[in-house]
């Protein structure tokens, strides 16, 4: 990371302090008004988007050029995959080429819309297509913006509009949607291994008990009564003699 890139990323940080104060409290009112208490993680949610708003905006905006700063030699580069020919380049005076400035750009640009790819899934719900899709349309934006020096706002334009950025960025988005599906697999099958534990753990519930059935004497019937038909007579009782 660059020293203008860290500059950058403060200044965000502190874009963000203000536009988060500006937000907070009206969505704490809202939220009373709609939900009738504060829903916290809707105000992480957007606490987070909102942070990572800001520190975009910043890396791909800032430092803005004064009118005495030296103009770009190329402001358009329309070659895919140029970024390998600038890694080898830069190679031969480096130690390694992940060390190289133009790795290290290419590493930043996936990186940022990581981010954005992983709230395409989580927070959006849009399928890995949608997250391809707003992750081309924002790098889009973002080059077309940097052409046209900040849409006339800038004296000049200071930033290089480059089909690799669009690239990598789009990539960012991918992999952040691909990450952000594999944790609520990962999320989705502890679910359900917890829950079949609980089950494992329960007793079984009880049946209902079924209608009484009758009890078979132990000896049958009829030959109850044969053997107290040849058992003789019956014993008489005994009178007291006076």
């Amino acid at each position: 990371m660059t020293t203008a890139q860290a500059t950058a990323l403060q200044y965000g940080f502190l874009g963000f302090l203000a536009v988060w104060a500006t937000l907070l409290v009206p969505q704490l009112l809202l939220h009373q008004a709609h939900y009738g208490r504060v829903q916290p993680a809707r105000v992480t949610r957007t606490a987070v988007v909102t942070l990572y708003a800001c520190l975009a905006l910043a890396v791909v905006l800032l430092p803005l050029p004064s009118a005495g700063d030296p103009h770009l030699s190329q402001n358009v580069q329309l070659v895919p995959l140029q970024w390998i020919a600038d890694v080898v380049r830069e190679s031969q005076s480096s130690a390694s080429p992940i060390t190289t400035l133009a790795f290290e750009q290419l590493a930043m640009n996936v990186l940022l819309f990581v981010p954005l790819g992983v709230f395409a899934k989580l927070l959006w719900r849009r399928r890995f297509a949608g997250a391809v899709g707003i992750g081309l349309g924002a790098s889009a934006l973002i080059e077309i913006t940097q052409l046209t020096a900040n849409f006339g706002t800038a004296p000049f334009a200071y930033r290089i509009f480059d089909v690799d950025d669009l690239l990598s960025n789009t990539t960012g988005a991918a992999l952040g949607w691909i990450l952000a599906a594999l944790f609520a697999l990962l999320r989705s099958l502890s679910a359900v291994s917890a829950s079949t534990a609980v089950t494992d753990v329960l007793p079984a519930p009880a049946t209902a008990p079924g209608p009484a059935r009758p009890v078979s004497p132990a000896v049958p019937v009829y030959a109850g009564r044969l053997a107290a038909a040849h058992a003789g007579p019956g014993a008489r009782q005994w009178q007291q003699q006076r």
